[in-house]
């Protein structure tokens, strides 16, 4: 039997996960992996159990939300393993298993990882630190990690949309200038999300159409400020309906993007506080990690 680590995280989502346990591991001996459970303790501890372990193993699965497997994946960078990791979506949004094509169903889910081979995807770096499908900064984006968990496992989905209403109170305009690999902008943003996905926050990306998840590039969407109430209503609605608007948005495609604001902004990756900066150097890594998943 090969080893693997199933690292689940408790608190995701609705917390349905615990109900399925025995089913999963039932599942995975029976595709021949002898299977070591792991609970995640608190924030970090995924990136560091698979930091210290993510290596002795044939194969890696974690249960969460988009968080856990960013852990994971930040874990795997660390310690320079290249175990394939497989993915059980349970958290409130679930981002990168839409992009997947990662079923909802736990069960349907960990059938497939032991059916399935793996398959190489692009990782971001930002600063330095590693992200797997999303660097946002601006409108909407905070609301990910400032969202209480009671609230995310309450309502599901729909506490990101009321917290996100009210945040359209405080919109914060940011002058940048950003490089990247054919060209410079300089401009008034509100929004910005350098994406590797199809969905943002559960919203379709108006990126979505140019999403390709192991072409080396990323494709990032900037939205200006809005210069009145009409803008500032054709621009959200644009945005949530996934749709690229060229009156209000930049669009681009690029392996490396380095962006210069003229105040500290905040920035949020894989939906968890990414820290605030002036600077910021976004890199694709082209077929950073394998992930299990369909053709």
């Amino acid at each position: 039997m090969e080893s693997m680590i199933f690292i689940l995280n408790p608190s995701a989502g609705r917390k349905h996960i615990k109900s399925r346990l025995f089913d999963i591991v039932d599942i995975f001996v029976k595709g021949g992996y002898d299977v070591k459970v792991y609970p995640t303790q608190s924030k970090g501890d995924a990136k560091r159990i698979v930091s210290e372990e993510g290596w002795l193993y044939k194969m890696i699965v974690c249960a969460g939300g988009d968080g856990t497997l960013d852990e994971v994946v930040a874990g795997c960078m660390e310690c320079g393993c290249d175990t394939p990791i497989g993915y059980i979506p349970c958290g409130t949004t679930n981002d990168f298993a839409r992009s997947l094509g990662i079923p909802k169903d736990p069960i349907r889910a960990a059938k497939r990882i032991v059916k399935y081979d793996k398959k190489p995807i692009d990782i971001g770096s930002f600063n330095g630190d590693s992200f797997v499908y999303v660097a946002a900064f601006g409108a909407f984006t905070e609301v990910t990690y400032t969202t209480p968990q009671e609230y995310k496992n309450a309502f599901g989905h729909m506490a990101y949309v009321f917290e996100g209403i009210k945040s359209m109170a405080n919109l914060t305009s940011y002058h940048m200038k950003i490089e990247y690999d054919d060209g410079v902008i300089e401009d008034d943003f509100i929004l910005g999300m350098v994406t590797n996905s199809l969905t943002v926050g559960g919203f379709p990306s108006p990126n979505a159409k140019l999403a390709q998840l192991d072409d080396g590039y990323f494709e990032a969407l900037f939205v200006k400020y809005p210069k009145n109430p009409l803008d500032f209503q054709a621009t959200v609605t644009s945005y949530f309906m996934g749709e690229f608007n060229p009156d209000y948005m930049y669009q681009v495609m690029s392996k490396k993007i380095v962006i210069e604001a003229e105040e500290t902004v905040p920035w949020t990756l894989d939906g968890e506080f990414g820290g605030s900066v002036t600077y910021a150097e976004i890199i694709n890594m082209k077929h950073a990690v394998s992930i299990v998943k369909k053709n």
